[in-house]
């Protein structure tokens, strides 16, 4: 099966270059690299225009800033794989664990795996206190209207069989896409897994941009999207 990995991009000019060497360094072999950058200020664009686009298969460049959510709505309906698999820029997930999140939509088991930050015994840095409670409680939240039981709710790394995303809307333009897919992938009674996975998470000054203000965000989109679809 051929993997679409999509890589949504926003100034991450410190670290656009050394995610595409991770992700062309990944064990699988049949796969298509799909950078959305989403109106990069800092360099990352010129830097994609001059000497990194060449090294992936598309690069689809935003007129104006539109959030992480646009950008994954972007990638996806440009991914051609069996399989689709989102790569976040900043080095936080590690693209050597590709073969761990898909091979239960490989084993015919899955259509959406999600990995799991909080489960396994692999390498996890010690951050902030107060994002994991709020990751444990907006997991908890959206477990409590989908009926399923998460661990890692907003984990970047999900992988999806490519037809369950096309019967899906993207609405959510920033952050708020992780509970709305996690809603509407429940509500198709997709067959979910999570597996295990590392994270090598950063900090606010390495460039970290998810705030206090996407918890609320997340709540209204658990809310809205198990509620009124």
């Amino acid at each position: 099966m051929k993997l679409s990995i999509v890589i949504p991009c926003f100034n991450e000019v410190n670290t656009i270059e050394s995610i595409i060497e991770a992700v062309q360094r990944s064990p699988i072999t049949d796969k298509e690299i799909i950078i959305v950058d989403d109106y990069s200020t800092d360099g990352t664009r010129t830097l994609l225009e001059k000497q990194l686009a060449e090294h992936v298969d598309s690069v689809i460049y935003h007129s104006y800033n539109q959030g992480k959510g646009a950008a994954l709505r972007t990638g996806f309906q440009a991914a051609t794989g069996d399989i689709v698999i989102v790569q976040d820029a900043d080095l936080e997930y590690d693209p050597q664990e590709y073969p761990i999140m898909i091979q239960p939509i490989l084993d015919n088991q899955a259509d959406v795996v999600f990995g799991s930050r909080f489960m396994g015994g692999r390498p996890h840095r010690v951050l902030y206190f107060w994002h994991m409670v709020g990751n444990v409680f907006l997991t908890m939240l959206s477990n409590m209207f989908t009926n399923i039981n998460l661990t890692d709710m907003e984990t970047c790394y999900k992988a999806f069989r490519r037809e369950i995303l096309q019967q899906i809307r993207i609405r959510e333009n920033r952050f708020g896409f992780e509970p709305e897919i996690t809603a509407k992938v429940a509500k198709l009674d997709c067959r979910i897994y999570e597996v295990g996975i590392s994270y090598y998470g950063r900090t606010y000054k390495e460039g970290k941009k998810i705030d206090w203000r996407d918890g609320f965000r997340a709540i209204y989109c658990i809310l809205k999207y198990n509620l009124l679809g």
